[in-house]
């Protein structure tokens, strides 16, 4: 006889069987979804809002209470006030619910009947949109297949067109009660950013009326049509759509004109003091060195700091009478005209070399960041092209190819350095060099990554007379600085002494006494204040400036959004390039240049406008050769009348000049091949 006892009988597995949603929740559900969507003015059709299906929590309350959650997408799909949040002085989340349960309420006591149809699921997607569905029936069950589905679908005239979750009431009145939305379990959810999502978690519940029994259940007609897709079109439009939606609106926006009126008029009580600590931190705030500019810049102060001398008007008659007198320019280059080259060192020194006819050279550079060039970049060119023209004098240009490498380089694992993308930069920028219209025979242009060979002994006797507190005073650099960056002022500062040219000056160091003269922005001071300080040690007792090289400073260019700083390479907006077309030019002098023109015509024609901050009035002065017409333009448009009373009439005469440039200097840039960069950049004798 066996021991082993009968197997346990299994316990039948319980089914949950899941209580019908009552029509009157159902029902609420329907129109605080109508009611959402239009209060805050997203369309009903929409895939960015959608309802989650009606959560049951009324089965935990023992009471008609339900739960959902709404979905706006992002704040550009709805057009109220979804970004208000909770801590806002506005109250904008309380506001936004006590009007959701206000309009709600309201269509209830409006007793508006609610038609229903029936119509296949990808026939009513198709019509209207799947943002009818409710999250829970976008995704059908595997044993479903769309074309078989069909949904029943309910219509409230101006307020829904969705699934109900159940059955719904034959009109909005049959609720049978008021709804109130619970405080404590309402959410509103939006980011801060146009991006962001807005949502919100609604929990609602009907207070019946005592003695008031909810109406019958919608009766579904066999033959119902569906509604026409014109009679719902408003529902699909993103626009506020309800009363209350436009009263709460109109409330937020003046909450916040009230709000923004207040600030603004905390702020005007310390104007005063706040303009006069902001022109003291503007003041403070001007910084000029080889490697940054920004601020205000005060050019007399700059002069000060830098121990330059301001071109005096008796200087600028010599340097007339040298020129112009000997028949070489027809006229002084109206950056001289104009005072943009402003600044000097030694340019008496100079104007004694020239008069007493010992030689000298231009020497000037670029460092090729960019492929294109902008207006900025061609100033020192034009005018060393006119000096060299004016003088008659050799010429050397400097391509700082290792510079740009060292300070703006990288290396990549996969790839290496990125050394000879500066190297082809080079060519580039030869190309827009040479279009300025140098005396071939006078000019050697080189890259510092071929020609550093024969300046090498002159970069290690700088290096040995300059300490390195020197260079770190002068340029910042740190110890986190690499090496090539500390000993990179060196290299600039060798082309300022002739003997770095053995075979194009035929210089000797012990013998050539060649003087130099560098035209630059008053930034790349640094690089020669350090030069002349050891430059003795590199000449021969003879040279008629002890070595030192002679300096004339230009002004900075300004940025189109402000007459103020220099214009940056790395903004586009920021400058006009050599390689931009005439439309381009007119655009961004129209969208983009500052003016320091008034606001109104009347106030134009009023006060004028303030030239010295008007960028239109400033880059003219850069690039109109006609000084009548400058001095016109300036007058017209400082006192709002004549012919250029408008900041529209100035933008225009400077597209015309602009256009006119920078077309001239493409058509000869084209004429540039690399073979003849080649033949500039040869080395030969200039003398």
């Amino acid at each position: 006889m066996s021991d082993s006892k009968p197997p346990a009988e299994k316990k039948p597995k319980k089914v949950r069987v899941q209580p019908k949603i009552p029509s009157s929740l159902s029902t609420t559900y329907l129109l605080l979804r109508g009611v959402i969507a239009g209060v805050t003015g997203s369309p009903i059709g929409s895939s960015e809002s959608r309802c989650d299906i009606l959560q049951r929590t009324y089965l935990k309350d023992k009471e008609l209470t339900g739960q959902f959650k709404y979905s706006l997408g992002k704040k550009t799909g709805s057009a109220c006030v979804m970004d208000i949040p909770e801590d806002s002085s506005q109250g904008g989340q309380e506001k936004l619910v006590v009007t959701l349960e206000r309009a709600v309420n309201r269509l209830i006591e409006e007793d508006i009947p609610i038609s229903v149809f029936r119509m296949g699921r990808a026939e009513a997607i198709a019509r209207y949109g799947d943002g009818i569905l409710s999250s829970e029936l976008l995704k059908l069950p595997k044993k479903h297949k769309p074309e078989d589905l069909i949904l029943t679908i309910a219509y409230i005239d101006g307020v829904v067109l969705a699934v109900p979750p159940g059955p719904v009431l034959a009109s909005t009145g049959k609720v049978g009660g008021s709804v109130e939305l619970l405080r404590d379990n309402c959410a509103v959810t939006a980011g801060q950013s146009s991006r962001s999502k807005c949502g919100m978690t609604i929990k609602f519940r009907i207070n019946v009326q005592e003695g008031v029994e909810a109406g019958p259940d919608a009766v579904l007609i066999e033959d119902a049509q569906p509604v026409e897709l014109e009679i719902v079109k408003e529902l699909f439009d993103m626009k506020i759509r309800m009363a209350e939606g436009t009263e709460l609106a109109h409330t937020m926006a003046e909450a916040e004109r009230l709000e923004k009126e207040a600030i603004e008029a905390a702020k005007a009580i310390q104007i005063e003091e706040e303009d006069e600590a902001d022109a003291a931190k503007e003041e403070q705030e001007m910084v000029v060195n080889a490697f940054e500019v920004k601020g205000k810049i005060d050019y007399n102060k700059l002069v000060d700091n830098f121990g330059s001398k301001l071109i005096e008007p008796e200087l600028l008659k010599r340097i007339e009478e040298l020129t112009v007198g000997r028949g070489t320019v027809p006229k002084l280059h109206r950056f001289l005209r104009r005072d943009i080259f402003f600044s000097h060192r030694d340019m008496t020194k100079i104007c004694d070399c020239i008069e007493s006819g010992k030689p000298f050279y231009l020497y000037t550079g670029r460092g090729p960041s960019s492929g294109a060039m902008h207006l900025g970049h061609l100033v020192p060119f034009m005018f060393t092209q006119w000096l060299q023209q004016a003088f008659q004098c050799p010429l050397v240009i400097q391509m700082t190819d290792d510079e740009k490498f060292l300070f703006k380089g990288n290396y990549d694992d996969e790839t290496g350095d990125n050394l000879d993308y500066f190297a082809n930069l080079t060519i580039q920028n030869a190309k827009d060099i040479i279009a300025c219209g140098f005396i071939k025979e006078k000019t050697f242009l080189f890259s510092d990554l071929d020609y550093v060979g024969k300046m090498y002994p002159n970069i290690v006797r700088i290096w040995k007379a300059v300490t390195n507190n020197a260079v770190q005073g002068l340029f910042g650099f740190t110890g986190t600085c690499n090496i090539g960056k500390t000993a990179f002022p060196a290299i600039q500062a060798a082309p300022s002494f002739p003997s770095s040219f053995p075979v194009v000056l035929g210089a000797e160091r012990k013998t050539s006494n060649m003087a130099c003269l560098i035209p630059c922005a008053i930034d790349q001071d640094p690089y020669f204040r350090m030069t002349r300080d050891i430059a003795h040690k590199l000449v021969p007792k003879s040279h008629p400036l002890g070595g030192k090289p002679a300096l004339i400073h230009s002004k900075f260019f300004p940025p189109l959004q402000g007459a103020e700083g220099k214009m940056s390479s790395s903004d586009d907006n920021s400058a006009v390039f050599l390689t931009d077309s005439t439309d381009k030019i007119k655009e961004k002098i129209k969208k983009h240049a500052f003016s320091g023109g008034q606001e109104t015509k009347d106030e134009q024609e009023k006060f004028g406008a303030n030239l010295d901050i008007d960028v239109p009035y400033q880059w003219l002065r850069f690039f109109l050769e006609d000084d009548e017409e400058l001095k016109k333009i300036g007058n017209d448009y400082s006192n709002g009348s004549g012919t250029y009373w408008s900041t529209s009439v100035v933008k225009d005469r400077l597209v015309k000049v602009l256009q006119e440039i920078v077309e001239c200097h493409q058509s000869k840039r084209n004429e540039v091949t690399d073979d003849i960069v080649r033949e500039w950049m040869e080395e030969r004798s200039l003398v």
